[in-house]
């Protein structure tokens, strides 16, 4: 009896371990900062255009330490100056702790009726947001930003493939997003 009670209270305590553990997992023991809104004027850190007045994909930037004593996080009005900011902001020193990207698998997107020169649509809220490790990308479609060519973001994978399908491009990751691929897109 004595070697069923122990057995039981093992078990019990391991379960009690698993369980605070999930908890805190629920509880957000995570630090990672949360995407805002750029709906409120807000102007791009990289080229200085008022973001809500553009189309096409936006994103922002936490970093461990910002060099002006921000609070809240570096915003842009496309992926490509997202992009072009933070690789100088690396090179500068400093360290993000999130990039956050427009998911177009996420929202109801839109493309202008100009053939020659689509852009999609801006989606601003907090919830259109998505980290950019797990995005996959349509580089160089014939589909605008608010910069010219962009990366256009999906949180699907197959999302990311049917546009460059329908809009051309190459399908590439947040891995394979460099300096390179942004001066390809430009020219």
């Amino acid at each position: 009896m004595y070697e069923n009670n122990l057995g039981r209270r093992r078990v019990l305590v391991a379960a009690t371990g698993v369980a605070v553990g999930a908890l805190a997992g629920c509880l957000g023991d995570d630090d990672t900062p949360e995407p805002i809104a750029l709906d409120d004027g807000q102007s791009c850190d990289q080229c200085g255009m008022v973001i809500e007045e553009h189309p096409g994909p936006t994103g922002q930037i936490f970093f461990e330490d910002y060099p002006d004593d921000r609070e809240g996080p570096a915003h842009f009005c496309s992926g490509t100056c997202t992009y072009q900011y933070r690789f100088d902001a690396e090179d500068a020193g400093q360290t993000p702790i999130v990039t956050y990207l427009t998911d177009y698998s996420g929202v109801d997107y839109s493309l202008t009726d100009d053939e020659e020169q689509p852009f999609i649509s801006a989606h601003l809220d907090p919830d259109d947001y998505a980290d950019e490790t797990g995005m996959t990308f349509a580089a160089g479609s014939d589909v605008h930003g608010a910069m010219g060519p962009d990366l256009i973001p999906f949180g699907d994978d197959d999302d990311a493939a049917t546009f460059a399908d329908e809009h051309g491009g190459d399908v590439v990751t947040h891995d394979e997003i460099n300096r390179e691929l942004l001066d390809a897109m430009a020219n």
